[in-house]
């Protein structure tokens, strides 16, 4: 999906953190990072000095002086090069200083020309972690999305199967709510997805025939969580007395789900008359915690009964 994520939010999320000064460029605060015309094959937003694979964000510290600064160098035309696409920003680093040529670069690119006292390794890293928060790949998904005995789940479901009213119950049993109706997940790591809450709807639940709660009022401050991880999907699913007795017994109904192309467990509790679904998904999250340790009971009852018949033999 597109991220409108600007030049100035960066700036206002590090400035305090990085100390970071603007110099000139001030024209281009409001440009998007990301847009239609750059090279998506980079998944690098920051980066050290690069004119081969250029990255959004530049980082110039004492070698990449150096390397402009070199006699031998064309430097009108490397800074000429420096101050053009897809470049969003220039920082300075390590005591860098700008001089008169940065500036001007700057001013007439409408590219920012900011500068930090920190080292380049601290201001990638934090540049790196903005990237992974505000740019990575990111989706909406129906449901509520919660913190169940510390692990985040989301539940999923047909509308009106009682998501809202699950979730009300597991959060009066001690559990947290993170996002009603429409969680945000983008993925931070290879195999991590973050999911959080759109501003306009945190705090908030709807239940049926109750109309919408605001969870920290009822609840207090303890029942709400601004993100977690996503690591199990419950998918709630009505089922009739026949479908109910032709289950499988022994084992779940397990799955995986592709949330920003990372692999989800997901399993699937049926919705019947009398079943106590607070319980049983608080169950799940207990059951993929062993077998996150290594535990799966289905296959140690199994291997149980093999060992009693051939004790019988």
């Amino acid at each position: 999906m597109p991220h409108s994520s600007r030049v100035k939010d960066l700036l206002d999320s590090l400035s305090k953190r990085l100390q970071l000064q603007l110099h000139a460029g001030e024209a281009g605060l409001e440009r998007t990072l990301l847009d239609n015309t750059v090279d998506p094959a980079s998944d690098i937003i920051a980066g050290p000095l690069n004119f081969i694979h250029p990255n959004r964000i530049q980082v110039l510290g004492q070698a990449e002086q150096a390397y402009l600064n070199n006699p031998e160098r064309n430097r009108p035309l490397a800074l000429s090069t420096l101050f053009s696409k897809p470049t969003r920003a220039v920082v300075l680093v390590d005591g860098v200083a700008p001089d008169e040529a940065l500036l001007e670069y700057a001013a007439n690119s409408h590219i920012p020309l900011l500068s930090s006292p920190f080292p380049d390794t601290m201001v990638l890293d934090n540049l790196q972690h903005f990237a992974a928060i505000n740019l990575s790949d990111k989706t909406t998904l129906h449901g509520v999305f919660l913190e169940v005995l510390g692990m985040g789940v989301l539940l999923t479901g047909d509308p009106a199967v009682g998501k809202s009213e699950l979730a009300l119950d597991l959060i009066a049993r001690g559990n947290r709510l993170i996002a009603d109706d429409a969680p945000e997940f983008n993925r931070i790591a290879p195999e991590v997805v973050s999911g959080s809450c759109p501003p306009l709807l945190r705090e908030f639940l709807e239940v049926r025939g109750l109309g919408v709660l605001n969870i920290r009022a009822m609840f207090g401050d303890s029942a709400i969580k601004q993100t977690k991880y996503l690591r199990l999907i419950v998918h709630l699913k009505r089922m009739n007395d026949q479908e109910l007795n032709i289950m499988e017994r022994l084992t779940p109904m397990q799955d995986v789900r592709e949330v920003v192309g990372v692999m989800i467990p997901q399993v699937t509790i049926p919705v019947a008359p009398g079943r106590n679904l607070g319980i049983l998904v608080e169950a799940a999250v207990r059951n993929h915690l062993l077998k996150l340790k290594g535990y799966d009971a289905t296959q140690v009852l199994i291997e149980r009964q093999q060992r009693a018949l051939g004790e019988a033999k």
